[in-house]
């Protein structure tokens, strides 16, 4: 069954590929305002999570944020890779490196998700830490 493509999804959708950064949902829900629910930016970012559009990231806040997927082409989002989130100014982006896992014999890896928090590029120069 084909999905439907609604403005809600065009207008969650055009916000994750113009952010600089991986957003939560309360950060999506103030930039679209209360025309759309908070149940439907879930579902919409959830629904987006299973077509490969976007992926999932566990912050060590405990919130999930989303990033849009630039290099998956549509297929579903399997390189592995860290994800940053600066100190400072709270951006959360992925990094390019794929992780090469080495596992105990008999382990095979499917999907890795890991999370580094400190300073980025442009705070680390500000702060001159």
């Amino acid at each position: 069954m084909a999905k439907r493509n609604t403005i809600t999804k065009q207008l969650i959708l055009e916000s994750l590929k113009n952010s600089k950064s991986a957003v939560s949902q309360e950060i999506l829900q103030k930039e679209l305002g209360e025309s759309v629910d908070r149940a439907t930016i879930y579902r919409v970012l959830n629904s987006f999570c299973e077509d490969g559009i976007v992926h999932k990231i566990l912050g060590d806040d405990g919130k999930f944020y989303f990033a849009f997927c630039i290099n998956c082409s549509g297929k579903q989002h399997k390189h592995n890779h860290f994800h940053f989130k600066c100190l400072t100014c709270g951006k959360i982006e992925c990094l390019p490196n794929e992780m090469d896992i080495n596992l105990p014999q008999g382990y095979r890896s499917v999907n890795f998700n890991g999370f580094i928090s400190g300073y980025c590029a442009n705070c680390s120069l500000i702060n001159c830490f």
